[in-house]
Order: C-alpha cells, then sequence, then structure tokens
C-alpha cells in the first residue's frame, strides 16, 4: 500500500502519502477533527508536504457532500502556480543576474507597505493595460458578488491584479535538467481574495452560533447545501479563483517583459506552459458521486494533467504529470511543505545562514527572508519519493533568480 491509513473513531479514515517524512502530531489532531465532520466523503486524502494550517491541514484534500467549509479553502484564494518554458538556454543568460532580478522587481508590484499615509508598494499606483484588460473580464463577477455583499467594494482589487504579495509568494528563473530557461511564479487573489475568504469564514461562523460549541475548531464552521450563503460563498470562491489565475498569467506577462529588455538574445516563452492552483474548492466527480473537492496545499493531478511542485528558495522544483490515483482525490503535493513556522525560522537561523543556503541564487539575502530560508521546509526529495503513486516527474527545476514578495 502507498498510503498510511490512519482510521478515526466515528469519522471517516484518513490515507496519508507521507512514508519518509514527518507529521505533527498538531497536523494529526486537525486532520482527525476534520475527518469526524458528518460530510466528508470516503476519507480525507493526505499529501508528503502535510503541515499545521489555520481552521485546516496544509496538505490535505477534504471531499465533501452537501457542505462546505470557507476556512479549509482559507483566505489565499486560488494560490498557485505558474511556469513557462522559453527557448532560450543558460548560456543565453546575462553573466551578471542581478540585472535581471532588478528588471523582474521593478515590473512586478511585490511585498507590502503598512505605514499609513505611504503608497503600498505591492499594488499597482496606475495599472498598466494588461491589468485594465484582464480586469474588464473580471469586473462583471466583481459587480454581481458586491451588489450582495457591499463590504467587499472597498478592498484591494484592480489594483493588486498582476502583483505578487508577499511571504512566500515568488517569481523565479531555473534551469531545467537540460539547461532550458523557464519562468516560474506562485501567487493567488491578492487582497480581495483574502476579503471574501474573511468575509464567508466570518458568516459561516455565525450562521453555526448556536452549533459552534460543539465543532472541534471553530475554524471548522461551514454552510450547508441550500444555505444562502452557501451559494453566495461558491460563486464568490470561484471569481477568486479566476482572479488568482488572471494573476498570474498578467505576471508572466510583465516578467517576460522584462526579461526581454534585459537578455539580447529573442525568445519566446510559451514552449510549455502550466497554470494551477493549490488552494481551491471545485466540483468533481469521485468513485461515481459529484462531490465538492478542497484542495488545501494540494493540486490536481488527473491522469496526464500537468502541474508545478516547487521545493523552496535553495531546493528543486518539479514540472509533474498526474497519474490519476484515485485514492488520492487525483491529487498531489503543493511543495515540500514547511517542518517550523516562520517565528521558528527567524529564531533559529541567522543571516549567514541564509546567504551559505542560497549561494547558487540571485536573490534577496537580509533578515525580512531568513523565515524563507530552505532549512524551514521539508526535504523536497523525500516530499516527491512519498507520492510516487501520485505524479511522474517531466522537468527538474534550479532556481538561479528568485524574486520574494
Amino acid at each position: 500500500m502507498d498510503y498510511q491509513l490512519l482510521e478515526v473513531k466515528n469519522g471517516k479514515p484518513i490515507k496519508m502519502w507521507t512514508y519518509g517524512v514527518p507529521v505533527e502530531d498538531d497536523a494529526r489532531q486537525q486532520l482527525i477533527n476534520i475527518a469526524g465532520l458528518p460530510f466528508i466523503y470516503r476519507h480525507l486524502a493526505v499529501m508528503p508536504d502535510v503541515h499545521l494550517g489555520k481552521g485546516s491541514t496544509i496538505g490535505s484534500v477534504i471531499p465533501t457532500q452537501g457542505a462546505i467549509i470557507p476556512a479549509a479553502v482559507g483566505v489565499d484564494i486560488g494560490c498557485g502556480m505558474m511556469a513557462a518554458r522559453t527557448t532560450l538556454v543558460a548560456a543565453d543568460l546575462p553573466d551578471e543576474l542581478f540585472g535581471l532580478r532588478s528588471a523582474i522587481e521593478q515590473a512586478v508590484p511585490h511585498g507590502r507597505v503598512v505605514k499609513r499615509g505611504r503608497r503600498d508598494k505591492g499594488a499597482w499606483e496606475t495599472p498598466p493595460e494588461p491589468v485594465n484588460a484582464a480586469w474588464a473580464g473580471l469586473l462583471p463577477g466583481f459587480k454581481r458578488i458586491t451588489e450582495k455583499y457591499p463590504r467587499l467594494k472597498d478592498t484591494n482589487h484592480h489594483i493588486h491584479l498582476g502583483t505578487l504579495g508577499t511571504g512566500n509568494h515568488f517569481i523565479e528563473v531555473c534551469l531545467d535538467e537540460a539547461d532550458r530557461v523557464w519562468f516560474m511564479l506562485h501567487s493567488g487573489s491578492r487582497g480581495i481574495g483574502n476579503a471574501i475568504g474573511s468575509l464567508f469564514i466570518e458568516l459561516a461562523q455565525d450562521d453555526m452560533r448556536q452549533h459552534i460549541a460543539n465543532l472541534p475548531d471553530r475554524d471548522l464552521a461551514y454552510f450547508e447545501e441550500g444555505n444562502r450563503h452557501f451559494d453566495d460563498y461558491v460563486e464568490a470562491v470561484g471569481w477568486a479563483q479566476e482572479f488568482a489565475r488572471r494573476n498570474r498569467a498578467v505576471m508572466m506577462q510583465h516578467v517576460i517583459t522584462a526579461a526581454r529588455h534585459v537578455i539580447a538574445k529573442p525568445f519566446s516563452a510559451d514552449i510549455e506552459a502550466v497554470n494551477c492552483h493549490h488552494n481551491y474548492v471545485q466540483k468533481e466527480t469521485h468513485f461515481g458521486a459529484e462531490i465538492l473537492v478542497t484542495r488545501k496545499g494540494a493540486v490536481s493531478a488527473q491522469k496526464d494533467e500537468l502541474g508545478i511542485i516547487p521545493g523552496s528558495m535553495g531546493a528543486q522544483s518539479y514540472i509533474v504529470r498526474g497519474l490519476g490515483n484515485k485514492e488520492a482525490f487525483c491529487s498531489c503535493s503543493h511543495g515540500a511543505g514547511r517542518v517550523m513556522s516562520r517565528n521558528e525560522a527567524k529564531r533559529r537561523f541567522t543571516i549567514e545562514d541564509q546567504i551559505a543556503a542560497t549561494a547558487h541564487v540571485e536573490c534577496r539575502k537580509d533578515a525580512d527572508v531568513i523565515d524563507e530560508i530552505p532549512m524551514a521546509y521539508k526535504n523536497i526529495d523525500a516530499v516527491m519519493r512519498a507520492q510516487r503513486s501520485l505524479v511522474d516527474v517531466v522537468h527538474t527545476l534550479r532556481q538561479v533568480v528568485c524574486v520574494k514578495g
């Protein structure tokens, strides 16, 4: 058997693709809490990058019938990856890569400024035309949602489209096993996704206020099918996921344009392209039933479907092809998965550690990125071994430039 089975008293079983990788006790308990909910379908599927999350466990696939848990999707709705292979090879890149990193950093807003009265560097001051064109396609859906929920109107939406964000979001220039150049990035639905997620988590908790004490965690509050908020959430989360997909596509356009200003050789960047969510919910059919599948830090890996599994800012990443493993609800991991919190990483490691761990990468090496140090993540090789029955590796990528939010 390629997975470990955890039976849950008064709940559905948990199937864990975690051979050879650590699983925290807190994450295991969180999975048990979810498996005990009455609307879980058949079993939970747990990916090898599993670790403790807010409300629900990151690296889990949660199949439900007749109900949906907003906090299981969370507030980074539609977070995911995009990668594009170019016609360039390593020798075509400039010898000094700082100029390429700087060009990308100038082309894509990233990070955040939270002080009052100062412009947020992570948002557009004046959105460029590709952003406006993408927003025009999203606007009708946004109007429908905000007519019902006016508090979502005054959020960062248009000015966050085509921007990176903070934390573990990144843009990379990578080389594959044949030294071909790829661009890869990681981001989601930004401020508007956060606002939608936060609003519906609140509404779920409010709707269940009489019953919430019976839940093992108030963040497992849910909407039952037939509830008005159920349908509204399905619409809003679907829109946010489309925002996230377009956000990545617009960013990729700007990355490619920036690279063309620095790289002398003309190139194309659509030889192979993948754009996939790893934090989302959608209707799917499994074991003959139509269900809702929430992938919280997991990627769809249907038979022959392409996906992306990044390592860390110092470890390799993978372009993979799904094997359609039915027991895993046709899923795979979304990355390496953290082995320690951000605060623990900052406490344990120094700038010197960060410099040593990313010596081969043109990237920031300051105190503000220590929480993303490669040692804060599981060993990506062990994670990939644990999911050999879920995906095949198509390309192995190593980064040479990394832009962090």
